[in-house]
């Protein structure tokens, strides 16, 4: 690297969390859309010369203030849409205006989630969706549905539910163009197991939800859709929520879950709104789990980070009131909490703040298979950091090496 080719540095001095602890006298350097170095303050300089960076190079240095914390850009594995915006049937253009305020707030990695639709409308959908993926403004496609069990369908319109169905799914992922990341999927449905295969032969990891099959019937598709990972493992969509509850004499999906997770077979997905789950569900969670084995999800949609009123999930109207989203039924339909508000949510409730981090950071991109290249502050990671002040609040957010949010 060359003085003339080398890109500016910028270089942030202060408390960052580095892996899964929150180390004091620490610096990241960043160059171009790429973090360079990020390590101890006294390694800085040495980093910098290895990297080819001249030493007469202009560094622009920002000084954490005592109570700020620089964290990796937060990743949200479940989302639907948020700022107006509704993935499901938005534009490229308003799905892109959804997004960039997305990333303003803190989560700068997004997998766009899908809901159970007509067929026409799922394909024309995905279609949208590969396109942003293929540009590079998300990390891929969610579809939750539509194979799903009608006794837990929740939000989604059970007129659309359906067995799995080999060339439809194969349809599903052939429109996705290679960019549909994760199912969500009921077990129990005929056809499951061949559903399954064809999801880990394509690289797309099974979320098993919305079930209600029996803990024998999750236990061994979550075991059969690690096995088709090779090295990864299967998700957990929404856990508790859009299952049958945990009883002594009929566990259920949610203890197949849970000991999936304790083993590191799978990864539960957790929303902490304080809606769709109570704190101390969440604190027990992490305490049984470990962090490594969550990802925390907002389930978001398009009245996120918004007033209460009317809004779209797909094909269903939602009526928003004091911040909860319900169907005319009753049923909670997604939610409307940001990522950081879920962060501090888990911390409110007695989660570590490393910990509560590390499932909006490292755990979902490892699940993406993205691990050091997004969701930690690592040499040859995408430079994407969010600043804290001391009540994890915004204070200035990074995006690809640009600061879209003042710091």
């Amino acid at each position: 690297m060359t003085a003339l080719s080398c890109p500016p540095v910028t270089v942030l001095r202060g408390r960052a969390l580095l892996g899964s602890e929150i180390a004091a006298d620490s610096a990241v350097a960043v160059a171009g859309t790429g973090i360079l170095y990020a390590g101890p303050e006294s390694g800085l300089a040495t980093a910098l010369s290895a990297a080819g960076v001249p030493s007469g190079n202009e560094l622009t240095t920002i000084t954490l203030t005592p109570g700020q914390l620089a964290v990796p850009g937060l990743v949200d594995l479940h989302s639907h849409g948020g700022y107006g915006g509704d993935f499901p049937t938005a534009d490229a253009t308003a799905a892109r205006t959804a997004l960039h305020r997305m990333h303003a707030a803190g989560t700068t990695t997004v997998l766009a989630s899908l809901v159970t639709a007509a067929p026409a409308d799922l394909l024309s959908g995905l279609e949208m969706l590969a396109g942003l993926a293929a540009a590079g403004d998300i990390a891929g496609i969610h579809l939750e549905g539509p194979f799903l069990a009608a006794a837990r369908c929740g939000a989604q319109d059970p007129h659309w539910l359906r067995s799995p169905d080999p060339d439809f799914a194969a349809e599903l992922i052939s429109a996705g163009r290679g960019h549909l990341r994760t199912m969500t999927y009921a077990p129990e449905l005929a056809g499951a197991d061949d559903l399954v295969d064809l999801l880990t032969a394509h690289s797309v990891v099974p979320s098993l939800g919305h079930t209600a099959a029996a803990a024998e019937v999750a236990g061994a598709s979550l075991r059969r859709a690690a096995a088709g990972l090779a090295g990864r493992v299967p998700t957990v969509t929404h856990l508790f929520n859009g299952m049958d509850p945990i009883h002594h004499r009929s566990p259920g999906a949610v203890t197949a879950a849970l000991r999936a997770a304790r083993a590191g077979t799978a990864v539960v997905e957790l929303i902490a709104d304080n809606t769709h789950l109570d704190p101390v569900v969440v604190a027990a969670m992490f305490e049984l789990l470990g962090a490594e084995n969550i990802v925390l999800v907002t389930d978001a949609m398009a009245a996120a980070g918004l007033a209460d009123g009317s809004y779209r999930l797909g094909p269903a109207q939602v009526q928003v009131r004091n911040g909860v989203a319900r169907l005319d039924s009753g049923a909670i339909a997604g939610g409307t909490a940001s990522m950081l508000d879920l962060v501090r949510n888990a911390v409110s409730a007695g989660v570590p703040l490393e910990s509560a981090l590390q499932a909006a950071t490292e755990v979902p991109a490892r699940v993406l298979g993205k691990a050091g290249q997004i969701g930690s502050l690592t040499a040859g990671a995408a430079a994407d950091m969010l600043l804290l002040d001391a009540d994890l609040r915004p204070a200035g957010v990074m995006h690809r090496g640009t600061w879209i949010s003042a710091a």
